[in-house]
C-alpha cells in the first residue's frame, strides 16, 4: 500500500494481531487506540474489531510470493492440515455436544475420555504438521507452543481451554493457524471449504 493506503511500520504487528485473533475482547486500550484512530480497528460494544482495510492489508503483509518455492512448500502443508482440521472440529462439537445433540454436562467421564483420546489423536497427528511448517513460514513455531499450553491447561482440569473463544484455549490457537495460513496463501474461505472437502473425502478413500 502507497501514499494515504500506508499503514504505520510500528501498527503493522498489532493490525496482523488482531486480523488473525478476529477481535480483542475489552474496551479499546491505549495500545488499541492508535490502531483505532487510524481506521484499521473499530470499537464494538466489549470488542475492538480489524476493519476492511486493516483485513485487507494483513493480507498483503503476510501473502508469500505467488509461485514461488516458499508458496509451493506451504501449500503442501496447508493440504496436509485440512484433513486434521476437520476432525479438531469434530472433537470440539462432541466435547460441547453429545452425539443426540444434547448439551454434553460432563458428567459421564467416559465418554469426556473418549473425546480427550480424539484430541490427542488430533494432537499427535498436527505435530509433524507444524513442524514442516516451522521450516517453510518464520515464527509459526508460536502455534505449537499455543497448543501445547492450552492442552496442558485443558488437563489441568481448566475446561474452557480447549474450546472457549474468551482464551488463548486449543481452538482459538488453531483457528490463529488456519487464519495465517489463508492469508499467507491468498486463499478465500470458500475456496478453503471446498478443498477441505476434497482432501477428507480422498483421505477417508
Amino acid at each position: 500500500m502507497t501514499g494515504s493506503d500506508a499503514v504505520d511500520e510500528t501498527l503493522t504487528e498489532a493490525v496482523v494481531d488482531l486480523v488473525l485473533r478476529g477481535m480483542w475482547r475489552g474496551a479499546p486500550e491505549s495500545e488499541h487506540r492508535p490502531l483505532v484512530d487510524a481506521g484499521l480497528a473499530m470499537a464494538k460494544g466489549p470488542m475492538v474489531l480489524p476493519t476492511e482495510r486493516a483485513k485487507a492489508t494483513a493480507a498483503q503483509l503476510l501473502r508469500v510470493p505467488a509461485g514461488s518455492e516458499q508458496e509451493e512448500r506451504i501449500t503442501a502443508v496447508y493440504e496436509a492440515f485440512l484433513p486434521v482440521n476437520r476432525k479438531i472440529r469434530e472433537v470440539c462439537t462432541a466435547w460441547q455436544c453429545r452425539p443426540d445433540g444434547s448439551a454434553n454436562d460432563h458428567t459421564d467421564t467416559v465418554y469426556d475420555a473418549e473425546v480427550r483420546e480424539s484430541l490427542e489423536d488430533v494432537h499427535e497427528a498436527i505435530q509433524p504438521v507444524l513442524r514442516r511448517l516451522e521450516r517453510v513460514l518464520a515464527g509459526s513455531g508460536r502455534y505449537m507452543t499455543g497448543l501445547d499450553e492450552a492442552l496442558d491447561r485443558f488437563d489441568d482440569g481448566a475446561v474452557e481451554w480447549l474450546a472457549s473463544p474468551l482464551c488463548d484455549s486449543y481452538h482459538t490457537v488453531w483457528m490463529r493457524l488456519h487464519q495465517e495460513l489463508l492469508l499467507v496463501l491468498g486463499i478465500s474461505r470458500a475456496q478453503d471449504e471446498v478443498l477441505e472437502e476434497e482432501l477428507v473425502r480422498r483421505s477417508r478413500g
